[in-house]
């Protein structure tokens, strides 16, 4: 259990890593509510694929080490 919190942990901060950068270098400046949302909704889903499955490695790295 610990040791999934410990993924878990890093998958969410290479998540949001991943979802700053995204809004920040890549998805201009939104000029209505639905481009924002868009662009929110894009990043959110790449951020989350991407800290899930570092999260996951990290888990299994984890798993069979010991």
């Amino acid at each position: 259990m610990k040791s999934a919190l410990i993924s878990g942990l890093f998958g969410g901060i290479i998540g949001f890593i991943i979802s700053f950068a995204i809004n920040y270098f890549l998805i201009a400046i939104p000029e209505t509510v639905i481009a924002n949302a868009m662009g929110n909704g894009i990043s959110g889903l790449i951020s989350g694929f991407m800290g899930g499955f570092i999260g996951l490695l990290i888990y299994i790295r984890q798993t069979n080490n010991t």
